[in-house]
Formats: C-alpha cells, structure tokens, sequence
C-alpha cells in the first residue's frame, strides 16, 4: 500500500496511441494519477469531464495528469475522442499498475464482493515522491478535491 513519502512504483503501461509510458517519464514535473473503474461509465465520465474542463488549472500549476482503468487501448480511444479529453488514459489490462498503486482491491456492489479497480489519486512531486492521496473521490469535484 502507497503512503506519503514513498516513491512513485515503477510501471510501464500504453497509452490510448500504444505509446508506452513509465514512472520515469514522469519523473521532472508534477504527477497526477488517477484511476477509474470503467471508460464511458456515469462517475467515471463525469470524473473525467470535470478534469478536462479544468485542465488548464493544472497545466498553469506545472502538473502533467494520467488516467489509468483496466479498459483496452480502444476503448480508450473511443472514451477520449467522444469527450474530448486532452491528457492521456494509460490502459492496464493486467491489473499490475492497479495493483502496484493499491488501486485494485475488494468492492461491495449490492452485498456481493468482486475484486476491481479501487476509485483513488495520487499526487507525486516532481521527483516522482507521493505528496497526497484522495480516497473518497468526487467525480462531479475532482479538480476542487486535487488543487
């Protein structure tokens, strides 16, 4: 499990184009990571949405923001071009960036538990160390919630 302070896990995952990125990409700017359970889902769009209308208050304060769900290239693709979403969504399909972040877990949906992606963002620094984590994510707020 991810606490403040720690270094930003290392991963490599491709991004909706195949381009693949890693923790050392990111590394030289301020990081936000968020991750979502499902492309074009009601929370997960409206998370997204929220982010992109307000993209350009976290370009003015340096950060570089990813998106990251269990969801193929393509379908990223899709999500991406039907909301005009202007960062990149990094497509996990084995769950192990999910799994190295503490963003894959247990989930209660109707009294049943099924595992899947745990809705959280991480914050890094520059230096790729973890500055804050958001567990309880408003998706309507998100940008309010991160800046």
């Amino acid at each position: 499990m991810l606490q403040i302070g720690d270094k930003m896990p290392a991963f490599s995952a491709a991004d909706e184009t195949g381009k693949i990125v890693t923790n050392n990409d990111l590394l030289g700017k301020p990081s936000v990571i968020y991750f979502y359970p499902k492309d074009s889902t009601p929370g997960c769009t409206a998370e997204a949405c929220n982010i992109r209308d307000n993209y350009h208050a976290f370009l003015a304060q340096g950060y570089q923001v990813y998106g990251v769900s269990k969801d193929s290239q393509a379908s990223h693709v899709k999500f991406k071009q039907k909301y005009d979403l202007p960062f990149p969504l990094l497509s996990d399909p084995t769950t192990a960036m999910l799994q190295a972040f503490g963003a894959w877990g247990e989930k209660k949906n109707y009294g049943k538990v099924t595992m899947g992606t745990l809705r959280k963002t991480f914050i890094f620094n520059a230096e790729g160390i973890l500055v804050r984590i958001i567990d309880k994510v408003d998706t309507k707020n998100h940008t309010a919630q991160i800046l």
